[in-house]
């Protein structure tokens, strides 16, 4: 049994189909080949109207998406790579990694963490359109601003935590309680030694441009207005201390400077990741 189905978050579709529109109006080559993700959504014909996929003011945030799922892929097979087995996608909403993967090692387990309903949907989707995924795939439904929910789930589901993982949360700090995420780190900081986090996170205004700050308040009222307030922003030295704090051994931020300088230099359309939104690498 699936289980109960709801749609996925309204925020989970855009960023798929931002990913999916980066392939239709972007210049070649592509930072991330992702059109997964629209077949899952598979929304309206008319989606390409809709004014969260105008070109030119979501130029910024369509970078962002396919940046973001880039450094992600990169990091996790380079770990593979390296002998880790273990992947864990927090928040998983329409992440493809599985999907763009489905001939992984049987050794090499993803586990896809995320709300109930949710979860269900996407098992029903991959389901409907018949989508070849990797032996090692476990969904894993839960209630990330529970205690210990998400993560009795993921150790239910079969995540060792003896050995390394890399763990990926993209999206998903600033709907989250200031304490949830303290608390999320502090879990991730128990895995093995060796195991790496990767999780975005979004600075507070005063630290934006004007016109990200304006971006940021538009997207902040569409959020509201949807039932999913932003919660928690934090500045790069605060995020770093915080996953200090939490246990791990250490902790720096990807900065925009430099995920531009890894996948967006020299590119003929002039696409760019802005300080809007930057990661924070952990390790254990």
């Amino acid at each position: 049994m699936i289980g109960a189905v709801t749609d996925p978050d309204h925020t989970a579709v855009r960023v798929a189909l931002w990913r999916a529109r980066h392939l239709e109006v972007d210049a070649a080559p592509p930072v991330l080949d992702d059109s997964l993700g629209l077949r899952l959504a598979d929304p309206d014909p008319a989606w390409r109207d809709r004014p969260d996929m105008d070109l030119d003011t979501t130029r910024g945030a369509r970078a962002g998406m396919v940046a973001r799922a880039r450094v992600v892929d990169d990091l996790v097979e380079e770990a593979f790579d390296a002998g880790v087995d273990q992947y864990v996608v927090l928040g998983a909403g329409l992440d493809t990694f599985a999907l763009r993967h489905p001939d992984l090692d049987p050794h090499h387990h993803v586990f896809e963490v995320d709300q109930p309903g949710t979860s269900a949907w996407k098992q029903r989707r991959i389901a409907d359109l018949e989508l070849p995924t990797p032996p090692g795939l476990r969904f894993v439904p839960t209630d990330f601003e529970s205690d210990s929910s998400w993560w009795d789930g993921l150790v239910a589901a079969g995540l060792d935590v003896g050995r390394p993982a890399v763990v990926s949360s993209t999206g998903v700090s600033m709907y989250l309680t200031r304490e949830a995420n303290t608390a999320t780190l502090a879990s991730l900081a128990t895995l093995a030694p060796g195991s790496t986090v990767a999780m975005t996170f979004q600075p507070p205004s005063e630290l934006l441009s004007p016109g990200e700050r304006h971006f940021r308040d538009l997207s902040a009222a569409g959020a509201a207005a949807a039932g999913t307030p932003f919660l928690s922003f934090f500045a790069p030295d605060e995020i770093v201390a915080l996953a200090r704090s939490a246990g791990c051994r250490a902790a720096r931020v990807l900065g925009a400077a430099e995920v531009n300088a890894r996948y967006f230099d020299h590119r003929a359309d002039g696409l760019s990741v802005t300080a809007a939104e930057e990661f924070l690498l952990a390790t254990t």
